[in-house]
C-alpha cells in the first residue's frame, strides 16, 4: 500500500520524451553555467577594491544568508513588499529544493539502490509542503503583478523599465500556476481522485473544478502531455536566461550582500599613493572596481533608492537608480560593441552621467539605506566627483569653498585667528587643549566657529561643559576643516592634507576622547581618519557626552523646565551613518519638552540638503529639502501646528533650516533650535533667568547661570 502512495514522474512522456527532456536540461544548464562564468569573469577583470571584501568568507556567507532569508531589507519602509518578497523567495527556494530532491531520487537513488524514497509518508509530506509553499509563491508573484500593473506603483517604472521586467514576473507566474494545472491534469487522468492526493490540496481543488467542467481522463492525459512540455521548455528557457537578464539578480544580489562593506559611504575608498591625475576617480568603465560592477548587476530596478532620494524629491537632476542602470547599460553595450566609448561623467557634452547629477547628491546615504541588495551609490558617486575634480569640472561655488579651505582651513575664507572669536562673549575662559591636559578635546567645527547663528550653539555647548565641570579644551586657531564634505565633493588630495594637519594638531595635545559639535566631523574622525593616519582616539558627538552628564545629575535638570511641543530632525551623519538616535531625544525630553516625532525619523530621516557640498551650492529646486522637512514638521507630525520648535543636532542642519524658514515662509510658524541651545534654555528657566548659556564657577566648583549676553 505504501508503494502505491506515490506518483509517476514522467507520466505520459515515454522514453524518447524522457531522453529529450534530459538533453534540454543539459543544454539549459550549460548555457546557464557559461553565462554565469562570463559574468563573474567580468567582475574579475575589474579593478581591485580599496577594502577587503572577501575576508572571513564563511562568516560573510552566513551573515548574508541570514539577511536574505529574513528578507529584513525588503520589509524596511514597505511591509507589502516585504511580505510579497518573502512569499516569492521562500516559495521559489522550496520549489527548487523539492525539484532537486526529486532529481536525486530519480537519477541517483533509484539507479544505485533499485528503490525509491519518493513513496508513502515521505511523498505525502513532500506533496503537502510543495503545494503549500508553491501557493505562497504564486500569491507573492500575484502581489507583484497587482502592484506593478494595477496599482502601478510609481517607483517600479522608469526609463529602464522594459519588456524584460514584464517577461520576468509573468514567467514566474506562469511557471507557478502551470505546476498546479499539471498536477490537476495528472490527478484527473491517472488515479481517479485517489484519496491520498488530497495532500496536494491546490492541485486536488483544481482537479475537482476541471472534472466538474467536463474534463475526462483521456482529455486530461492529452492536455497533460502538451502542458508538461510547455512547462518544461519554459522552465529550461528561464534557467538558461538567468545570467543574461533580470533573473540574474537572484545570484548577483546575494553576492553583493556577501561582499558588502558595512561602512560603505560612511567611509570612502582612498586613492593609491602612486595614482596620477588620470588614475583618480571613474573616467572609464575599466576604472570601476569589481565590486561596483557587481553593484550594477545586482540592481533589481525596484526604485527604493529613488523614492527616498531628497535630491530627486526636490527636483534636482539625480535619480540614483538611473545612474546605476545607465552605467550598467553602457558597460554591456560597450562590451557588446553596440556603442562608442565616452566619458563616464562630464559637465555637458557626451557622457554616461551628467556632472549636475553628481553635484546634486547630498551624500545622505538614504539610497544605500533603502537598497535591499546593498548597492553602494555614494561610494561610486564620490569616485565620479573625483573625476570631475581632476578634470577641472567642479562646480564653481564648490571650487571657491575648496580654495578657502586650502588657504585658510575653512570654507568661509576667514583667517585662522578669527576661529576662536566666538569665545569672547563668554563670561569664562574656554580651556586651551594645547596648553593643558584634558579629558575631552572639543573639535568645535567651522560653522560654530565662524557663522554668527551657529556661534550661539558653540557658546551654549561651552556653557554646558563648564557648568558640569567637564575637563575639556579646544584647539583655538590650530583647528582646521574636518574634511568630511571636502572628500565627498571629490577633493581627495585636499582631504588628505586636512587629515595630516588635524592629526598633527591632535597629536600636540594630551586628551582621552574627542567630542564634536558637528556630526560630519564625528563621522570622518571616527570612520575615516583611522584609515589614513595613526589617529585612533574615541570620538563622540556632543549629545552623547551631554546625555551622560544629564543622567548623572551634573546639569541639574529634572524634566519640568519647559512645557511646549517640539520635533527633532535626525541628522544623516549622526543617525543613519553612526546609529546615534536616542541621546538627542533623551536630552530633549530631559528639558520637559514634549517630543512629537516626524513620520520620517531615525534611519528614515529626510536630509536637510546640506550634505555632499549642498551647503556651498545653489540648485534649481522646486522645493528645497529643508522647506519640505519644515512642512512635514508642521503638518505631518501627530502634534501638527502645535509644534513650536524644530530641534537639530547639527550646525549644517541648523543653517539649512534657518534658510528654509525664510524661503519657505515658515518664520512665523516654527523656530529652529539646537539641542545645546534647548538645554541652556531649560537651565535658564530652572534658574529663573534668560541667559543664552554662559556660567560662572564658584569656589567649590559648583556652577550657576550668569547674566545674559
Amino acid at each position: 500500500m505504501q508503494a502505491d502512495v506515490t506518483r509517476e514522474t514522467f507520466w505520459t512522456i515515454g522514453p524518447v520524451g524522457k531522453a529529450a527532456f534530459y538533453y534540454l536540461a543539459a543544454v539549459a544548464l550549460a548555457v546557464f553555467a557559461y553565462g554565469t562564468y562570463r559574468r563573474f569573469a567580468r567582475y574579475a577583470a575589474g579593478e581591485d577594491d580599496w577594502f577587503d571584501r572577501l575576508d572571513d568568507l564563511p562568516g560573510r556567507v552566513l551573515r548574508a544568508a541570514r539577511i536574505v532569508a529574513s528578507n529584513r531589507n525588503q520589509y524596511d519602509r514597505d511591509l507589502y513588499a516585504g511580505v510579497m518578497h518573502s512569499f516569492i523567495l521562500w516559495g521559489f527556494l522550496t520549489l527548487l529544493i523539492g525539484t532537486t530532491i526529486l532529481g536525486i531520487d530519480l537519477d541517483f537513488w533509484r539507479p544505485v539502490t533499485g528503490t525509491s524514497f519518493f513513496v508513502g509518508d515521505f511523498y505525502l509530506s513532500y506533496s503537502f509542503v510543495m503545494d503549500a509553499m508553491g501557493l505562497l509563491f504564486v500569491v507573492g508573484v500575484g502581489m507583484a503583478i497587482y502592484r506593478r500593473y494595477t496599482e502601478r506603483e510609481g517607483r517600479l517604472w522608469g526609463k529602464h523599465t522594459s519588456l524584460e521586467d514584464d517577461a520576468f514576473v509573468w514567467t514566474l507566474f506562469v511557471l507557478g500556476v502551470g505546476g498546479y494545472v499539471l498536477e490537476a491534469f495528472r490527478i484527473v487522468g491517472s488515479a481517479e481522485f485517489a484519496a491520498f492526493e488530497r495532500v496536494s490540496f491546490v492541485g486536488y481543488f483544481l482537479a475537482g473544478i476541471f472534472a466538474e467542467a467536463g474534463l475526462t481522463v483521456g482529455m486530461a492525459e492529452s492536455l497533460y502531455t502538451v502542458t508538461w512540455w510547455s512547462h518544461a521548455i519554459l522552465a529550461f528557457a528561464f534557467i538558461a536566461a538567468i545570467p543574461y537578464a533580470k533573473p540574474f539578480h537572484m545570484i548577483s544580489s546575494f553576492a553583493n550582500v556577501v561582499t558588502r562593506d558595512e561602512k560603505a559611504g560612511v567611509r570612502l575608498p582612498g586613492v593609491p599613493a602612486d595614482a596620477g591625475p588620470d588614475d583618480i576617480g571613474y573616467g572609464s568603465i575599466e576604472d570601476f572596481s569589481w565590486r561596483h560592477i557587481l553593484d550594477h548587476d545586482a540592481c533589481t530596478k525596484c526604485g527604493r533608492c529613488s523614492s527616498v532620494c531628497p535630491a530627486k524629491a526636490s527636483g534636482r537632476d539625480l535619480d540614483p537608480r538611473d545612474v546605476i542602470l545607465d552605467l550598467k547599460q553602457y558597460r554591456e553595450d560597450l562590451d557588446a560593441g553596440r556603442t562608442e566609448e565616452v566619458e563616464i561623467v562630464a559637465d555637458g557634452g557626451n557622457s554616461v552621467v551628467a556632472a549636475e547629477s553628481m553635484e546634486s547628491c547630498m551624500s545622505c546615504m538614504a539610497c544605500m539605506d533603502a537598497c535591499p541588495v546593498d548597492i553602494e551609490h555614494v561610494s561610486e558617486f564620490t569616485q565620479m566627483n573625483r573625476r570631475l575634480t581632476e578634470t577641472g569640472q567642479m562646480d564653481e561655488q564648490v571650487q571657491d569653498a575648496m580654495m578657502n579651505v586650502f588657504q585658510n582651513g575653512n570654507t568661509f575664507g576667514d583667517p585662522a585667528r578669527k576661529r576662536p572669536e566666538w569665545t569672547e562673549d563668554l563670561d569664562f575662559e574656554v580651556p586651551d587643549a594645547r596648553e593643558e591636559d584634558v579629558e575631552f578635546l572639543w573639535y568645535v567645527g567651522e560653522y560654530p566657529s565662524y557663522d554668527e547663528r551657529n556661534r550661539r550653539v558653540a557658546r551654549s555647548l561651552a556653557t554646558l561643559l563648564e557648568r558640569a565641570n567637564v575637563s575639556y579644551g579646544i584647539l583655538y586657531e590650530d583647528e582646521q576643516h574636518d574634511g568630511n564634505d571636502v572628500r565627498r565633493v571629490g577633493e581627495e588630495g585636499l582631504f588628505e592634507m586636512l587629515v595630516e594637519d588635524n592629526t598633527e594638531a591632535f597629536a600636540s595635545c594630551t586628551f582621552e576622547k574627542v567630542v564634536t559639535t558637528d556630526p560630519h566631523s564625528m563621522n570622518t574622525f571616527r570612520n575615516e581618519y583611522p584609515e589614513m593616519s595613526e589617529f585612533d582616539a574615541p570620538v563622540f558627538h556632543y549629545t552623547q557626552v551631554i546625555e551622560n552628564l544629564v543622567e548623572t545629575g551634573r546639569l541639574g535638570l529634572d524634566g519640568t523646565e519647559l512645557d511646549y511641543t517640539a520635533t527633532y530632525h535626525d541628522p544623516c551623519h549622526l543617525g543613519r551613518m553612526n546609529d546615534v538616535y536616542e541621546a538627542p531625544r533623551e536630552l530633549i525630553r530631559a528639558t520637559g519638552v514634549e517630543l512629537a516625532e516626524m513620520p520620517r525619523n531615525r534611519a528614515d530621516s529626510f536630509c536637510c540638503g546640506g550634505g555632499g557640498g549642498g551647503l556651498w551650492m545653489d540648485h534649481d529646486e522646486h522645493t528645497k529639502p529643508s522647506e519640505e522637512r519644515l512642512r512635514e514638521a508642521l503638518e505631518d507630525t501627530d502634534a501638527g501646528s502645535d509644534v513650536e520648535k524644530f530641534v537639530v543636532a547639527c550646525p549644517m542642519c541648523g543653517t539649512m533650516y534657518e534658510d528654509g524658514r525664510k524661503t519657505g515662509d515658515f518664520e512665523d510658524d516654527i523656530e529652529v533650535v539646537d539641542v545645546a541651545e534647548l538645554l541652556c534654555e531649560a537651565l535658564a528657566a530652572k534658574e529663573g533667568s534668560t541667559v543664552e548659556a554662559p556660567v560662572d564657577s564658584d569656589a567649590d566648583g559648583d556652577t550657576s547661570p550668569a547674566a545674559a549676553d
